[in-house]
């Protein structure tokens, strides 16, 4: 199987009413800094804080009565967590999550709040999906992957098909769309979504310099794995799936990577100008748009950023020097 423009149209017709339209936004400043006109797609005011919210109600109002009375399991300690289990409480279906016991316990608290059960294990991949297949065997739980799943690729893609309309309504074609890319899943869905639009219409991600292989495995032409990923943006520290890579090395035009230094300067310029208060992964994007090298690119004077979440840790504010 494979994942096409329907798939996109019909997680859009799904989750219409469910999931948030969220709005764009503008920024004269960030125009003039970019040299293009920049449209933010504001994914973190989605519910839960992050884009993750589509794919997982995607994912989950396909399952059929039988499937979702034995609930849903997933692994995660991010914004998939949360998101899978508003999805299955608002279906009123079992759901539950594996979290590296190391899990912040603000996360933890969240994924519970929404009526989760939290099952803890060791902090590493093996870890998880072991104890996400003993529940999966043990309930018969249908598993939700956070990104390597068409379902959910799907629905990570309507956040494009609004972000194109809505330019429209303020007067504007795009010519781009740039995601950041962890796993892959939102980017891949974008890429579908925005080839399903207009066959000119490009795709470009962002990348954290400490967490690269999407950037890698373009330039090389084949899957290159995450290796010891060391970045600010903890939202894109996951390898690519073998679901989302092929579309990504199929329709990506660019991959940009920043470092750390210019995703917290975005960050900042994006609270403090824009005033939209988005999570180091988020960043990304401008931080990209931003970069020397993504002017290389010609005849961008148009983009769509998707900005993917706004779950940060106040307390721990990257230009605090506490």
């Amino acid at each position: 199987m494979s994942l096409n423009f329907a798939d996109i149209q019909n997680a859009a017709r799904r989750i219409a009413g469910i999931a948030h339209r969220t709005p764009v936004m503008t920024c004269r400043t960030i125009d003039e800094i970019a040299g293009c006109r920049v449209f933010f797609k504001c994914e973190h005011l989605q519910k839960v804080g992050a884009f993750k919210f589509r794919g997982a109600c995607n994912a989950v109002s396909q399952l059929t009565d039988e499937q979702a009375a034995k609930g849903v399991v997933t692994h995660s300690s991010g914004n998939h967590a949360q998101a899978l289990a508003l999805a299955a409480r608002m279906r009123g279906i079992p759901a539950y999550i594996v979290m590296p016991r190391t899990s912040s316990p603000v996360k933890k608290a969240a994924v519970e709040g929404y009526g989760a059960e939290v099952v803890l294990c060791e902090p590493n991949q093996q870890a998880r999906e072991a104890t996400a297949a003993e529940i999966e065997t043990r309930t018969g739980a249908t598993f939700i992957h956070p990104y390597n799943n068409l379902d959910v690729m799907a629905g990570q893609g309507t956040a494009t098909l609004e972000l194109d309309e809505q330019a429209r309504e303020l007067g504007c074609e795009l010519d781009a769309v740039i995601t950041p890319v962890g796993g892959g899943g939102l980017l891949s869905g974008t890429c579908i979504a925005a080839k399903g639009l207009r066959s000119n219409l490009r795709v470009f991600a962002g990348e954290p310099a400490g967490a690269d292989d999407a950037a890698r495995s373009l330039a090389a032409g084949q899957f290159q794995p995450q290796t010891g990923p060391n970045t600010i943006a903890d939202g894109l520290l996951t390898s690519l799936g073998d679901q989302t890579w092929p579309i990504i090395q199929q329709h990506v035009e660019g991959i940009i990577t920043v470092s750390d230094e210019q995703i917290i300067h975005a960050m900042r310029l994006l609270w403090e100008r824009a005033k939209l208060l988005i999570e180091p992964s988020s960043a990304v994007v401008l931080a990209a748009i931003f970069d020397p090298r993504f002017k290389q690119f010609p005849r961008v004077t148009s983009i769509g950023a998707v900005l993917s979440g706004g779950n940060v840790n106040l307390d721990k504010l990257p230009w605090s020097s506490k």
